[in-house]
């Protein structure tokens, strides 16, 4: 059977199942995509799209490879995306400042850049002054010093999403919302895929990328492994341009500004649950951290603030389950947005040659 006939149902609707999807229609895949919800509108529509292995890696690893891999894969899958589909991506290769504000922080600022260096992440180190000069909005007092990382950026993964819905619409892709995939069927000449809505279709073959949800899906005769939520609490600023004109980090406290305004500070991590509520305790304690970096902030209130749940598993499940017709895609954690090109060029390309 060539692979222009073959059918391939993809559990989830986010960036890592869309891209895959796009991926695999390219090749000559009949594609159905089902999402439980609206397309993009879990993890991929909470994160704040962060492209930063300097900020994600510090030691040799399968991720750091793959992260770094993405990483440079990204401007090229930007480009295709928005020349396909006619719509505008927010993308910014600025880089990223980590900063310090104790010697014990430089420190291990320092260290951790020795070891990254060693796997190719670079960064610099970045004085006071300059950080004042570069940086003005960035809280002075007690600066110890920075490391500039000029190979981080960002992307906004909501025009991503909507971006990759065209792509997939001109390729056929059917895209299915509000329609969970609850049971998947492993068999001999391929997989049977059972939806919330209880109906029951054959393909040859089953994505399950539904993030933090992907474990729940009812995988037969061998389950797949195990996921969990990781809560995260997210803050948005509406500022004037340049306010933050990089990535910044301090300790576990990002801040970052899309084209559009939004500056976003993140994120907090909680073992919750699916639990939506806004915790304000929480909004509160990342308001303080914001303000420490900025201080300017201490003075404005938040005008959005949002819940997202990072999927967790035991490692990240990437490429073909067991010896069947299912294919697994998550466990991606943190890294979900980073990972995207990556994970589907490889999904499609292992897929395709099965």
């Amino acid at each position: 059977m060539s692979v222009a006939n073959r059918t391939i149902a993809i559990a989830g609707g986010g960036l890592i199942g869309l891209a895959s999807a796009w991926r695999l229609a390219q090749r000559g895949w009949r594609v159905t995509v089902f999402e439980q919800g609206s397309m993009g509108g879990e993890a991929s529509w909470a994160g704040a799209g962060m492209l930063a292995p300097g900020g994600e890696i510090d030691e040799p690893s399968e991720l750091a490879t793959l992260a770094m891999d993405s990483r440079r894969l990204y401007p090229a899958f930007i480009r295709e995306l928005t020349e396909t589909s006619g719509l505008a991506i927010d993308f910014q290769e600025m880089g990223a400042v980590d900063l310090a504000y104790s010697a014990d922080e430089l420190v291990a600022l320092e260290a951790r850049a020795t070891k990254q260096a060693a796997i190719g992440i670079e960064s610099k180190a970045v004085l006071p002054a300059k950080v004042t000069a570069f940086w003005p909005r960035v809280r002075q007092e007690g600066l110890s010093g920075a490391r500039f990382y000029a190979g981080d950026g960002l992307v906004n993964p909501r025009e991503v999403v909507v971006a990759l819905c065209a792509v997939c619409r001109q390729l056929g892709v059917r895209l299915v919302q509000h329609c969970a995939v609850t049971h998947v069927k492993d068999g001999a000449q391929g997989v049977a895929v059972t939806t919330s809505d209880g109906l029951e279709a054959p393909y040859d073959a089953a994505l399950i990328a539904a993030g933090a949800w992907s474990g729940s899906i009812a995988v037969t005769p061998v389950p797949v492994p195990a996921s969990t939520p990781v809560k995260g609490h997210l803050l948005g600023y509406q500022q004037p341009s340049q306010t933050c004109s990089t990535l910044v980090r301090h300790q576990h406290t990002y801040l970052l500004q899309r084209s559009n305004g939004l500056l976003i500070v993140g994120a907090s991590v909680e073992h919750v649950g699916f639990d939506r509520r806004i915790d304000e305790s929480v909004v509160a304690e990342l308001s303080a951290k914001a303000g420490f970096v900025m201080p300017h902030l201490l003075e404005t209130t938040a005008t959005e603030t949002w819940v997202g749940f990072r999927p967790e598993s035991d490692r990240l499940h990437l490429g073909r389950w067991q010896t069947g017709h299912v294919y697994l895609a998550y466990g991606h954690y943190r890294n979900g947005i980073l990972l995207a090109p990556v994970t589907a060029e490889r999904l499609a390309t292992e897929i395709s040659a099965n």
